[in-house]
């Protein structure tokens, strides 16, 4: 319960935050070319607000529907519907009255603020942090692989050489890379042989719809640092500092053959090994109805894996958060392409608010939430530029029509093309959080 109340909360952060920061952008520019602005708010407030204060032509608040925000521009149709005000005729501080150039950088000041401020999030966190990663040469032992990578023709055991014959320098990006890059072949060492495996679209499918494909396999190296409350291994006489070396007589090498052998017992009393002053001593253990012990334990990754980890001093951190934000954005324009190739069933792995809380970790970690918050702002910079009429997309679509045709769109049309925008808008928002809450029930 915890865990969902911070990514909750981190979410929300990180949305106010990006919307804040949007809707400024729009503000900013109408500002600039002296177009009045009515409201701005964050969250939606239809009926009443939790707060709101005028100041000089705007009313600043806050709504109680977190669905995102506005600023409601005199003189524009939007989502305000505000049919009346666009009967009088024009003011010279309205929308409507300013040059096409105008409005067109009004409308995408949201999107340029989000590109920005994604940016100068990246270049703060490799500044902060720097960047650290495994190298997939150091993933010596093979992966781990669950249903997933078995679909897919991976086995656990298995060393990723390259893809499509090139190498990946940091393993992370293997799974993104086989997706996004439209990799044809996984070169694979196994059993002392390199293999092939062809990846088709129907395994890009299966590789969308899991949240985990594989990670590297961990030797077994479990020494006892302490006990849960309900400790059968305590119960059953082991002690602080013993090393478990095998259990029913097998001996174990990895981590994952610790965990299947424990599930494989299903909860039938079983014996265990463990190293205890240089001695081998074997103990009968009654495991609970789960399958744990109750032990405590700490695997020290550093001793079997060597992370590498960048530092970046501020000079340099400024082109790498900049080729790293641009990084992002392609990879992000690659997957948004997997949506029209229905082979892949990319539609399928559309997600609402649950998904994208569900990127948040369980603990507040800064770096976490400002590396998620650089990508949603990006996410938002995107899904705002579609050429759906109640987005940024919409209005700059039919500016730029007007700035080549020289014909400005009927208002009645802009209305109508409003409504149906709004209607397309919710149509996705319903879609995406009923996948959400069809995940949860699978």
């Amino acid at each position: 319960m915890e865990s969902i109340l911070i990514k909750t909360a981190q979410l929300l952060l990180s949305l106010s935050i990006l919307v804040i920061l949007h809707e400024f952008g729009h503000f900013i520019f109408a500002r600039l070319f002296k177009t009045r602005v009515e409201k701005f708010y964050l969250f939606f407030n239809p009926w009443f607000s939790l707060f709101k204060v005028k100041k000089g032509d705007t009313e600043y608040g806050i709504g109680w529907l977190p669905l995102g925000g506005y600023v409601k521009i005199s003189g524009m149709i939007d989502e305000s519907m505000d049919k009346e005000a666009m009967k009088l005729p024009p003011q010279p501080y309205e929308f409507r009255s300013k040059p096409a150039w105008q409005r067109l950088l009004i409308m995408v000041g949201g999107v340029l603020m989000n590109f920005l401020f994604a940016l100068l999030i990246y270049i703060g966190v490799l500044y902060t942090w720097g960047e650290a990663y495994l190298p997939t040469s150091e993933v010596k032992y093979g992966i781990l692989v669950g249903e997933t990578g078995e679909k897919i023709g991976l086995q656990t055991g298995d060393k990723i050489l390259t893809l499509d014959g090139e190498t990946i320098e940091n393993f992370g990006k293997i799974v993104p890379t086989i997706v996004l890059d439209n990799i044809k072949t996984i070169q694979v060492e196994r059993d002392g042989q390199t293999v092939d495996l062809e990846i088709t679209d129907s395994d890009i499918a299966v590789l969308l719809k899991s949240k985990s494909v594989m990670t590297f396999r961990i030797p077994f190296d479990l020494v006892i640092e302490g006990f849960l409350k309900k400790s059968p291994a305590k119960d059953a006489g082991v002690l602080i500092g013993d090393k478990i070396q095998g259990i029913n007589g097998q001996s174990i090498n990895f981590m994952d053959e610790f965990e299947n052998a424990l599930s494989e017992n299903d909860g039938n009393q079983y014996t265990i090994d463990v190293l205890r002053d240089g001695k081998i001593i074997t103990l009968p253990i009654q495991p609970t109805e789960d399958a744990t012990i109750g032990i405590s334990h700490k695997n020290n990754l550093e001793e079997y894996f060597n992370y590498k980890t960048i530092k970046y001093g501020f000079f340099e951190s400024v082109p790498a958060g900049i080729k790293l934000g641009v990084q992002t954005t392609q990879d992000y324009l690659k997957q948004f392409k997997l949506f029209f190739k229905p082979e892949t069933k990319a539609y399928e792995s559309l997600g609402g608010f649950i998904t994208i809380g569900s990127i948040f970790p369980g603990v507040w970690d800064w770096y976490s939430f400002w590396k998620m918050t650089a990508f949603i702002s990006i996410i938002l910079a995107i899904m705002n530029l579609l050429p759906i009429p109640a987005l940024d997309g919409g209005h700059v679509m039919f500016t730029l029509y007007e700035m080549i045709s020289g014909r400005k769109p009927n208002e009645k049309f802009l209305e109508y093309a409003q409504i149906v925008g709004m209607v397309i808008l919710l149509a996705l928002v319903l879609y995406a959080n009923a996948n959400d809450i069809i995940k949860l029930f699978k």
